[in-house]
């Protein structure tokens, strides 16, 4: 049976969805855009500003299932403009180390909700 989780420290989903369902032992996060959950306004300073509160919305609902970056098995990078590879690639590294980097694809799209510039998903191991 499935479980559904949402975080009160990520913002409120943009559609008719959750931030996350559990099921068998694995989370399946929703993909999470730069949306700052005290102000509900997007962050685009820049694609690093971006970038980190999208890891910090992730962080918020990873936190609140008393889980962390290390449970997370795999993510899903989708980006509007592929030449900001390296300027994500930065920022991201600083939530990982080398040795519990989750798999993961990177993969430039046409559109995002909202028209932000990246959104990432995860799936985290819950056991």
């Amino acid at each position: 049976m499935k479980k559904i989780h949402n975080s009160t420290n990520a913002p409120s989903p943009v559609g008719p969805y959750n931030h996350s369902t559990i099921h068998n032992g694995v989370m399946y996060m929703s993909g999470q855009i730069a949306l700052d959950p005290a102000t509900g306004e997007l962050v685009q300073d820049s694609i690093e500003a971006e970038t980190h509160q999208v890891m910090k919305n992730i962080k918020a609902i990873l936190t609140d299932a008393g889980l962390t970056f290390e449970n997370i098995l795999k993510a899903s990078v989708f980006v509007a403009d592929m030449n900001m590879y390296s300027r994500i690639n930065a920022v991201y590294a600083e939530y990982f180390n080398e040795a519990t980097a989750p798999a993961r694809e990177l993969v430039e799209v046409a559109n995002l909700p909202k028209f932000v510039n990246i959104e990432i998903s995860v799936i985290v191991a819950v056991d």
